[in-house]
């Protein structure tokens, strides 16, 4: 048999009863039971049907359930269902319990219900949870309700009576935690949620009193059984007990920071005996021993000590929620408490923390809600610290609740960037997360962070908007600058879109506007703000943000900042020198080029030193043609300061190697750079470097290519021009008379403007070489007339000038073969006639300088095959 149960609502006291609408009656097998137990079920029954029972009736019935209990608790297999419903006698209980006056105690109804419940506790079925918590809620608002009881002589009664009231109150709770001698910290759990809004929402302090007194009795209880303890785990407001007690330890109340500290000792001694190393816990506890009831000093310390070593991340957590509520209370003690307890638990280093999203959420909501200058600054720390550990957190957290809609709360950014050592950690880190973009295919991330790059650059911007870091971020404008543009070069030049994952984070704006954004806002808060508009009215932004013209931007914003004389062109290229030691780097052409235009600074060029060249000389093995002419470029600024001859005798020989290479750009750019190199070198300082192009020279002025073969000429054009007969010694005295005839030859060069170069070539070397007579004759004269000339005044080197013609046999253009062969022909005459004493006048060891040829012993004379005319006429058909 069932009835509907009395169903009820309270609040700190305030009850509502609603009664059930139909009666339903019992009849219990009274078979075996005493004349005594058979008499308390009657009158059980016949209470549970009656409506208004007196006060006699409460407590007779109450004896009848105890009674009734005991016989059943007796049986073997007793059950209390098998007489009434249990749950029917429990909620009637509650109902007595909440019946009671809340205004004075003057009836021992209140300790006889609750002890009736420790009666029923001990009997099969056992109480469902939501009727253990329904009588626990019964039984606290009962008493917590009523009015402050002092004990007196007059009152002597009453006061004992609260106390029996009180300790039967303490055993219900022990009894419904300890059920079937089962503890369940999830049930204690359920208890002090029940507990703690009477401690911490009343005004009363007398209900504040007694809140902490049950509290403390039940931890104390729970210390004694071991077992309990080991259900820790269950137990999920660790850290919010402990927050809760240690501010309530600082109270102004005596009675009430006596009563905290009793419970946080308590408390205390749970967490030794679940946590700590066996061996220790007895010393442990007799250091807590000593501070109990100690003043709330020696409690936070110890306090702080458990906040390190024995809490879970979530705990610490729920710890420092705690006092962080406080600060939004008016009460100024409440305020000043909670800061002491914060400064206290964080003096240390802070150990790990959880639920960050949490804390700064509510540092996000409640910032404007804290006025006191103490609590402002110790919320300013938590957020500084927590930015400092959990960065990634923070910035996630911030990010979610800006785009949800909720900017302008608080200024989180702006306290973020009021500490300059967390303002360079948050920096530091956002660096590194748009590093992503900076890395090699072969090296992508792994998409395991939280953070995009787009998200750090947001992040940055934010920061950046903040003015009071404006000294930190001159620090971090070479590095934060470049890590920007490698990232809108990634972009723009790639086309990348893995950033779509985190898409959701950048809304607001596209990620090439978003970065080029970040990069203004960083000139901008660095002083340069005429930068940004002189690239604006360059139109540098637009062609930073096109793909056809972004390298272009990139050129202008480095020309930019040479042109301004930007105070970190130095740093900026000291941080992309050490960046291009990574070969790998993927922002390498970007790199390069914002390099190659600050090097035109006479102040960066003052910095480089023999790494920084041989870093820049290894990027000459790369394969990357693009990178190679940059290099290129390097060269001809080096050459055009003119104070840097050991930086450029270093990338000499890359220099010259460019000139063999497989690509005919490469090639081209080669020799535009070797034109200007020869126009700004000094044969005193890079004598070495312009005879070794003389050499190299030669190959080339039979080039197929018109260009490149008039490039050469030019090139050995300028070279002779800077020449000085004091310079002219062996080996560049062989070379220019080596190339002699073939400069004449060239005079008949298909291409005009060749012609007209090897004409002043001739006359600036019969300058050096003392040819005076010649040199009116190489100014006027035909061909044929310079080469009679040159022979007869310079017989001597007829062989010489024969080996020349020889070379020339294999020359691309017939007019100049025709020529070598006839001058060929004239010269083996010549060298018939000359007496064969006479040759030993050439330089020595010239056959072997001359293309490896030996030089003839004799030559053949007398006979049909050794005469002149027949030799010619052999060497002509050859």
């Amino acid at each position: 048999m069932q009835m509907n149960p009395y169903s009820h609502k309270h609040q700190l006291g305030r009850v509502t009863l609603s009664r059930s609408t139909h009666q339903v009656s019992w009849n219990p097998d009274l078979t075996g039971l005493r004349q005594s137990e058979r008499e308390a079920c009657e009158f059980i029954q016949e209470f549970l049907e009656e409506g208004q029972p007196s006060e006699s009736e409460k407590l007779k019935f109450l004896r009848a359930v105890e009674t009734l209990s005991a016989t059943v608790q007796a049986q073997a297999n007793g059950n209390m269902n098998d007489y009434f419903p249990k749950t029917i006698l429990a909620k009637k209980i509650e109902v007595l319990i909440l019946e009671e006056s809340t205004e004075v105690l003057v009836s021992s109804v209140h300790q006889r219900a609750m002890l009736c419940i420790v009666a029923l506790s001990q009997v099969n079925p056992p109480f469902y949870l939501s009727q253990k918590l329904d009588l626990v809620n019964a039984g606290l608002s009962s008493i917590f309700s009523l009015p402050l009881i002092m004990p007196s002589l007059d009152r002597k009664e009453s006061a004992s009576l609260y106390l029996q009231t009180v300790q039967a109150l303490d055993d219900m709770l022990q009894a419904l935690v300890m059920e079937d001698m089962d503890p369940d910290m999830s049930l204690l759990q359920n208890f002090l949620e029940i507990i703690l809004p009477w401690l911490t929402l009343s005004e009363k302090v007398h209900q504040q009193v007694r809140a902490l007194g049950t509290i403390s009795r039940m931890l104390r209880f729970i210390c004694n059984f071991p077992r309990l303890s080991q259900h820790m785990m269950e137990f999920s407001m660790t850290g919010k007990m402990m927050g809760i007690l240690g501010l309530s330890c600082m109270n102004a109340n005596h009675e009430i920071s006596i009563e905290a500290s009793e419970a946080l000792h308590y408390f205390f001694k749970i967490l030794v005996l679940h946590r700590s190393m066996k061996q220790k816990t007895e010393i442990i506890l007799k250091d807590l021993q000593k501070n109990f009831r100690g003043g709330w000093f020696a409690n936070i310390q110890n306090l702080a000590m458990f906040f390190r070593k024995y809490l879970t991340p979530e705990e610490r957590a729920d710890v420092i929620m705690v006092p962080m509520e406080a600060m939004t209370r008016a009460s100024r003690h409440d305020v000043c408490a909670a800061s002491k307890m914060l400064k206290m638990i964080l003096k240390h280093p802070m150990p790990e923390i959880g639920k960050v999203p949490e804390i700064i959420q509510y540092i996000y909501h409640n910032m404007n809600r804290i006025t006191e200058t103490t609590a402002q600054e110790t919320i300013k720390k938590i957020l500084y610290l927590l930015a400092q550990t959990y960065t990634e957190e923070v910035i996630l957290t911030l990010f979610n609740m800006e785009d949800g809609s909720q900017r302008g709360v608080c200024k989180p950014w702006e306290i973020l960037a009021s500490f300059p050592k967390g303002y360079e950690v948050i920096m530091e880190f956002l660096l590194q997360k748009l590093t992503p973009y900076q890395k090699s295919k072969g090296q992508e991330p792994s998409h395991s962070t939280e953070i995009s790059p787009l998200i750090a650059t947001r992040a940055i911007q934010e920061l950046l908007l903040e003015p009071s870091r404006r000294t930190e971020v001159q620090t971090f404008f070479p590095s934060l600058c470049m890590a920007l543009l490698f990232q809108i070069s990634f972009l723009v030049v790639e086309g990348d879109t893995d950033f779509q994952d985190q898409q959701h984070a950048t809304e607001r704006m596209d990620p090439v506007s978003s970065s080029v954004e970040a990069l203004k806002t960083l000139m901008r808060s660095t002083g340069y703000g005429d930068y940004v508009s002189y690239i604006q009215k360059l139109g540098g932004w637009e062609l930073l943000t096109s793909p056809e013209g972004h390298y272009e931007g990139v050129t202008l914003l480095a020309r930019a900042m040479v042109i301004k004389n930007c105070w970190h062109n130095r740093p900026i290229f000291s941080f992309l020198i050490r960046i291009l030691q990574e070969r790998d780097h993927k922002n390498r052409l970007t790199a390069f080029m914002f390099l190659t235009e600050l090097l035109r600074c006479p102040d960066v060029a003052a910095t480089v030193d023999e790494v920084t060249v041989h870093i820049l000389a290894n990027w000459f093995q790369c394969e990357e043609p693009a990178i190679v002419k940059l290099l290129l470029r390097v060269v001809e600024t080096f050459a055009k300061h003119g104070n840097m001859v050991q930086q450029f005798r270093i990338l000499e020989p890359y220099v010259l190697g460019c000139c063999y290479s497989l690509d005919d750009d490469i090639v081209m750019e080669t020799f535009t750079v070797l034109k200007c190199l020869v126009e700004h070198l000094t044969w005193k300082h890079s004598s070495s470097f312009l005879t070794q192009l003389t050499f190299m020279l030669g190959p080339l002025f039979e080039e197929e290519s018109e260009h490149l073969r008039l490039m050469a000429f030019e090139i050995y054009g300028a070279l002779l021009a800077k020449v000085k007969r004091t310079v002219l010694v062996f080996p560049l005295k062989h070379q220019v008379l080596n190339l002699i005839v073939l400069l004449v030859l060239h005079l008949e060069d298909a291409n005009v403007n060749v012609a007209q170069i090897c004409r002043p070539a001739l006359c600036h070397t019969a300058t050096i070489l003392g040819w005076s007579r010649l040199k009116a004759i190489f100014a006027e004269k035909d061909v044929w007339t310079i080469l009679r000339a040159l022979l007869k005044q310079e017989g001597k080197r007829a062989l010489w000038f024969l080996k020349q013609c020889l070379a020339l046999f294999k020359s691309p253009q017939a007019p100049i073969r025709q020529t070598a062969v006839r001058f060929a022909g004239t010269t083996f005459r010549v060298l018939v006639l000359v007496p064969s004493n006479s040759l030993r006048t050439f330089p020595s060891g010239t056959g072997q300088v001359l293309a490896g040829q030996a030089r003839p012993a004799k030559l053949p004379r007398g006979g049909t095959s050794g005469c002149g005319c027949c030799s010619v006429t052999k060497l002509r058909d050859w």
